[in-house]
């Protein structure tokens, strides 16, 4: 279901993606999650939005927070995202 209905909304047209709102995206992330996870240190966590942001579509991560003490989880939806995010701050991840 979620398959057809993200590749006839999120196609090319004349080089302009057609954006998704929000309850679309919500749903979509629904689908994947909870995807390649990667805990990271609670004081890393502005780095590491500001590195989803500027890397990956709204789309394809998402953020809990505080999943344990001084720790917060990022979730991707490709994998190669996650392991590029861990090798950022290899002493901060996963511990």
């Amino acid at each position: 279901m979620y398959t057809h209905f993200w590749n006839r909304r999120y196609t090319r047209l004349s080089r302009k993606y057609i954006t998704l709102t929000p309850i679309e995206i919500f749903e979509y992330k629904n689908h994947w999650k909870p995807g390649y996870t990667v805990r990271l240190h609670s004081d890393l966590v502005d780095q590491g939005k500001t590195w989803c942001r500027r890397n990956c579509e709204r789309h394809q991560w998402s953020m809990t927070t505080w999943t344990d003490n001084y720790e917060h989880t990022f979730h991707f939806e490709h994998p190669d995202d996650g392991m590029i995010f861990e090798t950022i701050w290899p002493k901060f991840v996963n511990q």
